[in-house]
């Protein structure tokens, strides 16, 4: 009978979902579901501290007003991507 051996479990902590921390370098635009208000769920996450998840997959805590550094332009791609197939897209997310 060959002998079994075993081998501690390693969990790796997923590191691609870290919230970003210090000051912001662009603004990103909040990934939203249909009938969901982005201004309402950028609010709550900076009173509650929680992580919010933009459309070019970055993960941050909002804690800045967004209007102060230029926008993500992976952000703004996909948003102009959505803007061509959803006819009632704002011509600009900050609208």
């Amino acid at each position: 009978m060959p002998s079994v051996k075993s081998h501690p479990a390693v969990s790796q902590p997923d590191t691609s979902l870290t919230p970003e921390t210090g000051e912001p370098i662009v603004a990103h635009i909040v990934k939203t579901e249909p009938g969901e208000d982005a201004a309402a769920k950028v609010l709550e996450a900076r009173i509650n501290g929680t992580p919010l998840e933009a459309l070019c997959g970055h993960v941050w805590v909002p804690s800045r007003d967004p209007k102060q550094v230029p926008m993500c332009e992976k952000c703004k791609d996909i948003y102009n991507t959505y803007r061509m197939f959803n006819e009632h897209l704002n011509e600009s997310p900050r609208d």
